[in-house]
């Protein structure tokens, strides 16, 4: 076999996926699949490896290759089970595989699955050899089917449409439970106290520490009955993205145990001096954002490592940034993790299904026209595939507590029945914010009016709902060296030196953004994070190796967004 990666760290740069991949229910018996795995096109002869879970597309400029659309992805590994398996359960996790997979051990189908974007799992107890070693095959196809969740990936890339992704591109692994076990835990918080459901078990032991990641002091410990507990802490700690308290606990459920943790904090709106505010923890809070696009120069959707989430979130917070808009894409739950531990709440968007037009989509509604969505082109498996998909996220991801709004449909991309798509989400999940239709096209219903500005200048809206700002800016400037596409750019204005760049963003800032927080606005979501291919309009480039503006620069802004809140 013709290695593409080694496993030595400066051989595959420092890439090696090793963090638990569920950590709001972490247990101590699991086994990481990553690593090297036999790959090709064809079943019957693999000849080269890949490293997982890093998708085919990210390996292009390696081998000189292109894959044509729906080609037939196929992976094998060897593995020994190191697990113990006498009287218990072997369970086979996938973090997300685009877009269909066939899954096979020892020969024998485990299961299918399809959707690139979400988990899933499958029982493989009966399929394994315990002593002996065992082998994994995976097929994957993925033609690009907008029926499916299919976020910004097209085949011929440019501007704001991206390098599409293949096959697995999170984290294998393996994970041994007992006969009846902890299936998965559901957390309910407020300002005060948690309600946790843990489904697959009736009774139990909950044990709650004070704050620390090794282990705290034992807090209190109250029953699992009937699957549910509520647990109120004495001198409840809140927690917000300047203080970022978590509640670490384990649950003791027959032979089964599983390490979790919950956060205590509530976002609801109320109307200040006559303005409808977002609010969090009772208070109106400025949600100073960033568009989050989870692109990586070197591994398109997957990260390097599970670290590099925590060095985007660290630098934008020293900038002065307490939002990321996580925009098309499901991460890793290391990323929400991550957002809850260091203080960082997340826009969650979902996956758009359904086609894209210009003229219905971006054309029309630059030009400042009003549509309904009730006679809206998407297809009627677009809509099942997208509901389901919708509800699947709110399960994945509902007990973050970093996450406090969802983003059913953005600028219009696969948007039908808003308002049906809002109700439905509200009843999933009544505790956050849902903006119904992100930037344009809003119905009738919908808990923020929201606007997407970046050609002209940012003007207040009467409303009865709170204003979000939920993208603008856009500023574009290259530094072509760091740069995937060094002789083309893409954004919304172009800044042709670093201090004109650094200039004008202050501007924006505080001459369009600052003056409409007295006027209604409650967040504003720029855009963004780091550069994408072509779209240079990051504060950090694409590699993440360079920083456009610095805390010096910056950080002071936020401090006066924040005052103007607390002064209506």
């Amino acid at each position: 076999m013709r290695p593409l990666y080694t496993e030595a760290g400066e051989k595959t740069g420092g890439r090696k996926w090793d963090a638990y991949p569920r950590p709001q229910m972490v247990r101590e018996n699991w086994q990481n699949l990553n690593g090297l795995w036999a790959f090709g096109t064809d079943p019957e002869r693999l000849k080269e490896q890949i490293l997982v879970p890093f998708c085919p597309e990210s390996l292009l400029s390696r081998i000189g290759r292109t894959f044509p659309e729906g080609t037939l992805f196929c992976y094998r590994r060897e593995f020994m089970v190191s697990l113990p398996l006498e009287g218990r359960r072997l369970l086979l996790y996938f973090g997300a595989v685009d877009q269909i997979a066939e899954v096979f051990v020892n020969g024998v189908k485990a299961g299918s699955h399809t959707g690139g974007y979400l988990p899933f799992s499958f029982d493989i107890t009966e399929l394994v050899r315990p002593d002996a070693e065992n082998e994994l095959f995976v097929k994957v196809r993925d033609d690009l089917n907008h029926d499916l969740p299919w976020g910004k990936q097209k085949r011929d890339r440019g501007g704001m449409w991206y390098t599409p992704v293949s096959g697995i591109w999170q984290t294998v692994w393996l994970e041994s439970v007992p006969e009846t076990y902890i299936r998965r835990l559901v957390i309910h918080t407020d300002e005060c106290s948690a309600s946790i459901r843990a489904e697959g078990v009736s009774d139990g032991v909950i044990e709650v520490a004070r704050e620390s990641e090794n282990g705290g002091a034992l807090l209190l410990t109250c029953a699992l009955k009937n699957g549910e507990a509520r647990i109120v802490p004495p001198y409840p700690h809140v927690w917000s993205p300047e203080d970022p308290y978590l509640y670490r606990f384990t649950l003791k459920a027959g032979e089964d145990e599983v390490s979790s943790y919950f956060a205590l904090r509530r976002f609801s709106t109320k109307e200040v001096n006559g303005i409808p505010r977002l609010c969090l923890n009772g208070e109106p809070y400025f949600f100073n954002g960033l568009l989050d696009q989870g692109y990586f120069s070197d591994g398109i959707y997957t990260a390097p490592s599970p670290r590099e989430y925590e060095r985007d979130i660290r630098r934008m917070k020293a900038l002065g940034f307490n939002t990321l808009r996580k925009h098309i894409k499901i991460e890793p739950e290391q990323f929400y993790y991550d957002c809850d531990r260091l203080g960082m709440v997340v826009f969650q968007d979902m996956v758009n299904c359904g086609d894209y037009s210009f003229l219905r989509d971006t054309a029309l509604a630059t030009a400042g026209l009003k549509i309904s969505d009730k006679k809206s082109p998407v297809s009627a498996a677009a809509r099942e595939n997208f509901l389901a998909a919708m509800e699947e996220t709110v399960r994945h991801l509902g007990s973050h507590p970093s996450i406090a709004l969802w983003t059913a449909f953005n600028e219009g991309w696969g948007q039908f029945d808003a308002d049906g798509v809002y109700e439905r989400l509200k009843k999933l999940d009544p505790d956050r914010f849902v903006d119904a239709a992100s930037g344009w096209f809003e119905q009738k219903e919908s808990d923020v009016t929201s606007r997407h500005v970046y050609f002209k200048k940012v003007k207040p809206v009467e409303s009865e709902r709170p204003f979000l700002l939920s993208e603008f800016g856009g500023y574009v400037y290259q530094i072509p060296e760091h740069s995937a596409v060094p002789d083309k750019v893409y954004g919304y204005k172009i800044c042709k030196t670093r201090e004109t760049f650094v200039k004008d963003l202050r501007t924006l800032y505080l001459e369009q953004i600052l003056p409409l927080i007295p006027q209604g606005l409650c967040g504003a979501v720029y855009t963004q994070v780091s550069d994408v291919e072509e779209e240079t309009n990051g504060l950090l480039t694409y590699d993440r190796k360079k920083a456009k503006i610095t805390p010096g620069e910056f950080a002071d802004i936020a401090p006066l967004l924040t005052e103007a809140v607390k002064q209506q």
